[in-house]
């Protein structure tokens, strides 16, 4: 298969994450009563948009997320407090009024920053619970559907001739200089051939199968073999074979030229919980060595070490890893696998928007439910002391860390995207 397929399969189950994301944002807002006027998918240029009542929805030019725009996300400024000075307050001053120009007249009480903080921390949450949901369906559907690959007892197309120096008289046959006969080909083996017994032992996996051929020592092995729903069975006579290894040793072996195919093992449901949280863990583990592995990953790319397996990738190395699973060959394994491998790759892809979103600090989404959690605190402490309820929570005044924020999220990206292109990660 074309890597270029995996490449495009990847960016649109992307690129439809993304767009769930964002229903995950706008559902709850618009039934809390948010005037929500666009959502998006992607940035720049406008590539085409409908409306449906007072939303646009649409697709621009730049498929590098997406967003909806909920109105009033920032409160107005608190008359009593003092007016402050320079391009901090004027940023956030800024910020304010561009939220405030999106509040019709009589609709104040449509804006975001009305609604209860247990509203906000819902609509903000949403995206990321989204994400999660995503990936929960994709393990699902790999562990429960498929599972895991096992080596079987079923075997593969064997070869009718192998490489090796042959130190028996057993390697007759007609094969090319350097390579000698199969005994298992020769014996009328033959691929998806199913191995009952080694020997009259019964053998159920793989490992039983190899284990019982290596403690055979005689000069020809009775195997049974279920074919086309008969048994039937095959006296091999095993090639004692001598290969030079790397270290320059050689080693010989009995050796009858049989190799396993792979087959699905589906898990149970039961098993789901703790795949997805050990992925969310680890997720976490990452993200919290992040500067650390983006460090790392700007080493690789200017020559000075080498780029480990377990670096971080931007959405170029996302892409390769895509391209790399389904341009892979598939002898011995099912055709499925390649399919699977992109289904757990779009899961764990989820997995870290869901993780990275939590993140406290604006503008990811965990900055705005630190900012509902703080107003929700606030309020609970001024009702036990009888108080007058406080305003809502003035998030504006984060705007000045969004902006630190997007830059260095701007920043790592590009060195990573560097990376992915001069040092790739290899699987």
């Amino acid at each position: 298969m074309s890597s270029v397929v995996g490449i495009i399969v990847i960016v649109v189950g992307v690129l439809a994450s993304i767009a769930l994301h964002e229903v995950g944002h706008m559902v709850p807002a618009k039934r809390f009563g948010v005037r929500v006027p666009q959502y998006f998918v992607g940035f720049g240029p406008r590539i085409w948009s409908l409306r449906r009542g007072e939303t646009e929805y649409g697709i621009r030019a730049i498929p590098l997320g997406g967003y909806v725009r909920l109105v009033g996300m920032y409160p107005p400024a608190d008359p009593d407090a003092k007016p402050r000075r320079g391009r901090i307050a004027a940023l956030i001053t800024n910020a304010r009024a561009a939220s405030m120009s999106e509040v019709l007249p009589g609709q104040e009480g449509r804006a975001f920053y009305n609604l209860a903080p247990w509203k906000k921390m819902i609509v903000m949450l949403g995206g990321p619970v989204m994400n999660l949901f995503i990936a929960i369906v994709l393990l699902t559907i790999t562990q429960v559907g498929f599972g895991e690959l096992a080596l079987s007892t079923t075997i593969a197309q064997p070869a009718a001739c192998i490489t090796g120096t042959a130190t028996s008289e057993t390697a007759a046959g007609d094969c090319p200089s350097g390579q000698v006969a199969a005994p298992a080909y020769q014996a009328g083996l033959r691929a998806g051939d199913v191995i009952e017994a080694v020997g009259g032992t019964q053998t159920k996996t793989w490992d039983e199968v190899a284990s019982s051929l290596q403690k055979l020592d005689s000069a020809t092995v009775s195997l049974t073999v279920e074919r086309d729903g008969a048994l039937r069975e095959v006296q091999v006579a095993p090639v004692t074979l001598s290969r030079e290894q790397s270290d320059g040793t050689r080693t010989t072996r009995s050796y009858i030229g049989i190799s396993p195919t792979y087959q699905w093992q589906p898990q149970s449901i039961a098993t789901v919980p703790g795949v997805v949280w050990d992925q969310v863990a680890g997720t976490a583990r990452i993200i919290i060595d992040l500067p650390q592995k983006v460090y790392q990953s700007a080493k690789a790319a200017f020559g000075h070490e080498e780029r480990g397996t377990d670096a971080v990738v931007s959405v170029v190395g996302v892409g390769r890893i895509a391209g790399e699973i389904t341009s892979m060959p598939t002898t011995n394994i099912p055709a499925q696998a390649t399919w699977v491998s992109l289904a757990q790759l779009l899961a764990g892809l989820n997995i870290a928007l869901f993780v990275f979103n939590l993140i406290p600090l604006v503008p990811l989404d965990g900055g705005h439910v630190a900012g509902a959690i703080y107003e929700m605190l606030k309020r609970a402490l001024a009702r036990a002391r009888g108080k007058v309820v406080p305003r809502p929570a003035d998030t504006a005044r984060m705007v000045p860390v969004a902006y630190g924020m997007f830059f260095v999220l701007l920043a790592m990206g590009v060195v990573m995207i560097y990376a992915d292109i001069v040092a790739p990660v290899q699987i």
